[in-house]
């Protein structure tokens, strides 16, 4: 609901009318609670993505608060994606959510994430870390976003990543391949959404033709025996996502069915799968990490500390960092690590 709000603050500066009045009616309008195609879902974006687009105090502010809003939640490490092109209005060719052209470039607005993130860091005392977007529907973008990764690599940026409607399979546009065979060049870690509502084939395609070490949902790997044994065994991660795609959206999304007792993250628990649950698209369902975690422990004998420790050892940070995250969980958790070297 904070976050409903800063929109309607953020339209109403801006002289963009809000759709509805009041916070709760923009609230309910953005939000949903019965079955949509995830077409259907991401169109949600547009309803209040306008109000943001070129605004550098409404990137940096929601960046901050970002990580304030994570900091509540008890979180200590976070890796939060995102488009710089659904945010800039200067060089963007189209201009997002139909606005004009403006003076915000993509580099300002990677910069201003940053600020934010770094400022939240300093202030709520959790680590934050972001991976910058390429939309399937948009391939012309994505030789800018790996530009982008190399350049602030070292600052606040770990990876790229693949999002969008996975019915435009991307192995027909040259430019995400191009992208993610320079991300690879340079060293920059790799995650796709795939296997979300698309087949099992864009699986395959993420990993034979986009090399990624990633892979956000892939519930439909299950489709492909052969295949999701050969993902078992090079202990590829599925990001699991708690709001959107997996345990409350999966369902709503159409992604898996409507009984969570049959969502697919059991069989990857079942067969010791590497797999996290991660929160995605709160504001459209006005949730949080928790959420995901109270479905997950009630439906799927879901233990807290097997999925975090998983993220923690497939986070895309530096191999020190990594192992200083995992200390605190152990720690924090009471166990034993498997390997103490």
């Amino acid at each position: 609901k904070s976050l409903s709000v800063k929109c309607v603050l953020i339209s109403r500066k801006r002289g963009i009318p809000p759709p509805d009045d009041t916070v709760e009616d923009f609230l309910e309008l953005i939000s949903y609670w019965e079955p949509l195609t995830l077409t259907q879902f991401l169109e949600k974006f547009a309803l209040y993505m306008p109000a943001i687009v070129g605004d550098r105090d409404a990137v940096r502010r929601i960046a901050y608060e970002f990580v304030e809003m994570k900091a509540k939640e008890g979180v200590i490490y976070v890796e939060v994606r995102y488009s710089p092109h659904l945010l800039a209005n200067c060089k963007v060719h189209p201009v997002p959510w139909g606005r004009k052209e403006g003076d915000l470039t993509l580099d300002e607005v990677v910069h201003l994430v940053n600020q934010g993130l770094q400022d939240g860091e300093k202030d709520f005392i959790i680590k934050a870390r972001s991976i910058l977007c390429c939309m399937r529907h948009m391939p012309s973008w994505s030789l800018e976003v790996v530009e982008l990764c190399k350049k602030y690599q070292n600052n606040t940026v770990v990876a790229i990543d693949l999002a969008g409607d996975e019915l435009l399979v991307s192995e027909t546009f040259p430019e995400h391949r191009k992208a993610y065979e320079e991300a690879e060049r340079c060293g920059i870690h790799r995650t796709v959404h795939a296997g979300e509502v698309g087949p099992p084939s864009v699986i395959k395609e993420a990993i034979n033709v986009l090399k990624t070490e990633q892979i956000g949902h892939g519930y439909h790997v299950l489709e492909d025996p052969a295949l999701y044994r050969e993902l078992l065994s090079r202990k590829m991660h599925f990001e699991i996502m708690t709001n959107s795609t997996c345990l409350l959206c999966s369902v709503l999304t159409g992604a898996c069915g409507p009984d969570f007792r049959k969502h697919p993250v059991i069989q990857f628990r079942k067969d010791k799968a590497n797999y996290s649950l991660n929160s995605d698209g709160p504001l459209s369902l006005n949730s949080t990490i928790e959420t995901g975690y109270r479905i997950a422990k009630q439906f799927l004998d879901f233990t807290e500390e097997e999925g975090n420790i998983n993220a923690a050892q497939s986070s895309f940070l530096p191999e020190k960092e990594k192992k200083e995250l995992l200390s605190k969980l152990y720690e924090a958790y009471g166990m034993v690590p498997n390997n103490p070297s």
